[in-house]
C-alpha cells in the first residue's frame, strides 16, 4: 500500500511539471500567434488590448481544457495496468 501511495504522490509531481510546462508553452504560442493575426489585420486597435482579449478567450477555450489530460490518461493507463495484471 505504500508503494501504491509513492506511486501516486511521485506520478502526480511529475504529471503537474508537465503540465505547468505544456500550459506554459501552449499560452505563448496562442501569444505569438494573437501577435501575428493583430499584424495581419491592420492592427486594429492597441495590441496589448488584443492579446489580452484573445488570452482571455484562450482561458475559456476547450483547448486549455484538453491540457488536463496529462493527469487524466497517466491515472486511466496506470489502473488499467494494475487491474490486468492483478485480474487476468
Amino acid at each position: 500500500m505504500l508503494a501504491l501511495a509513492r506511486l501516486l504522490i511521485i506520478g502526480f509531481v511529475v504529471c503537474t511539471i508537465f503540465y505547468v510546462g505544456i500550459s506554459v508553452y501552449s499560452r505563448r504560442v496562442r501569444r505569438q500567434k494573437l501577435r501575428d493575426w493583430w499584424e495581419e489585420e491592420g492592427r486594429p486597435g492597441d495590441l496589448d488590448s488584443y492579446v489580452a482579449r484573445g488570452l482571455e478567450e484562450y482561458s475559456n477555450s476547450l483547448r486549455r481544457r484538453l491540457i488536463l489530460g496529462v493527469y487524466v490518461v497517466p491515472f486511466i493507463l496506470v489502473c488499467g495496468i494494475i487491474y490486468f495484471t492483478n485480474f487476468h
